[in-house]
């Protein structure tokens, strides 16, 4: 059984940013809120892969290939907030959330499942973006009505 390109790609944006965050925190570096604006180099990258691989196997219909963007995105959305979900309470449940960055969204001293749930919008938002771009990059290798 072959697995999809989108499941591969949206794994691949959830070991990725699990990665970067990982390194960020080893380093000390988990307070600074900029540096979490990187994780959208790997979704770009991830999702670019997955529209060129259909391209490059003859799937030029726009609609499915927007689907195809989006739930390569979104897997790898969810995979990350749920690894970070488990992750906060290992590392000690709201505590852990109100130590990280305060400049991150929230004000306030939000509980771990509204930090989650809040990550996973954003993070779902900033997929139908990223997606937008690319099917209008792409706009032009598809097959015209």
């Amino acid at each position: 059984m072959k697995v999809k390109k989108e499941i591969k790609n949206g794994f691949y944006i959830f070991i990725c940013i699990g990665v970067f965050f990982l390194l960020m925190e080893f380093l000390g570096l988990s307070n600074l809120f900029y540096l979490r604006l990187i994780n959208t180099v790997f979704v770009v990258y991830a999702v670019n892969d997955t529209l060129k691989y259909r391209i490059a196997h003859g799937k030029k219909n726009f609609v499915s290939n927007a689907v195809a963007a989006l739930t390569t995105s979104g897997i790898g959305v969810f995979l990350s907030v749920l690894g970070l979900l488990i992750y906060s309470y290992l590392r000690g449940g709201d505590e852990y959330i109100n130590n990280l960055s305060k400049t991150f969204l929230f004000g306030g001293n939000p509980s771990i499942n509204m930090y989650c749930l809040t990550l996973f919008f954003e993070g779902m938002a900033a997929s139908l973006i990223v997606t937008m771009l690319l099917m209008l990059y792409y706009n032009n290798k598809f097959a015209a009505d």
